[in-house]
């Protein structure tokens, strides 16, 4: 079990640094709690404080974030642009689609851009995703990753991070992300929840209550 549950999430870090990107990341995990590295932005550690970590993306757990190399792999990006990138292949071609059409609605209903790259780390586009999705502050990334445990990682834009409470994160990867979900009902299902989930709370209206459901 210490797989697993060693390295859970300790405390809120507080109010987020700033940095000329005004990128802001927000690392959440559940019991298990996985991390990623953004390219300009504070890696938030296992601790009640957080400090700069590295100038590189690194799709990896904290427990390993040290130890692991950056990837960049653009080889493996579509040819195409795409909100939703499978290099895992958990996703059926159906389920592709839907989650694509959610993520289109949901960008033209709200502005806010949510991409998804599902990844069984190192197997994965890395650092590349950044240019190729244009990431800015409206947008989430959501790397659905089963190798260090929970399955579901967030990067979050310093205007989405304004708008949705940082516990909604750490719930929805409590609730839907769980290696005990996912194991069950599979990988596929829980990026599918997760994406419904993040679409449901986007569109509340902004507010002292807004997404205090993981629906």
């Amino acid at each position: 079990m210490e797989k697993y549950f060693g390295n859970a999430y300790r405390g809120d870090p507080g109010v987020p640094h700033a940095d000329p990107d005004r990128f802001v990341n927000i690392w959440v995990g559940s019991a298990a709690f996985s991390a990623l590295t953004w390219i300009n932005p504070y890696m938030w550690q296992l601790s009640s404080q957080f400090k700069v970590h590295r100038k590189d993306l690194n799709f990896v757990g904290v427990g390993f974030a040290e130890g692991k190399a950056g990837v960049n792999k653009p080889e493996l990006l579509p040819k195409e642009f795409t909100t939703v990138i499978d290099v895992a292949g958990f996703l059926s071609d159906g389920q592709e689609k839907r989650i694509t059409k959610e993520i289109d609605a949901l960008e033209k209903d709200t502005g806010y851009k949510l991409r998804v790259l599902a990844q069984n780390y190192p197997d994965t586009p890395g650092l590349a995703i950044k240019d190729f999705w244009k990431v800015d502050d409206n947008t989430i990334v959501f790397v659905a990753d089963p190798t260090f445990g929970n399955i579901l990682n967030f990067n979050v834009g310093a205007s989405v991070d304004l708008d949705i409470p940082r516990s909604f994160w750490s719930r929805l990867a409590g609730k839907y992300g769980n290696i005990f979900y996912w194991k069950e009902k599979g990988e596929d299902a829980s990026i599918e929840a997760a994406v419904m989930a993040i679409s449901s709370c986007l569109r509340e209206p902004v507010g002292s209550n807004n997404c205090s459901e993981v629906k």
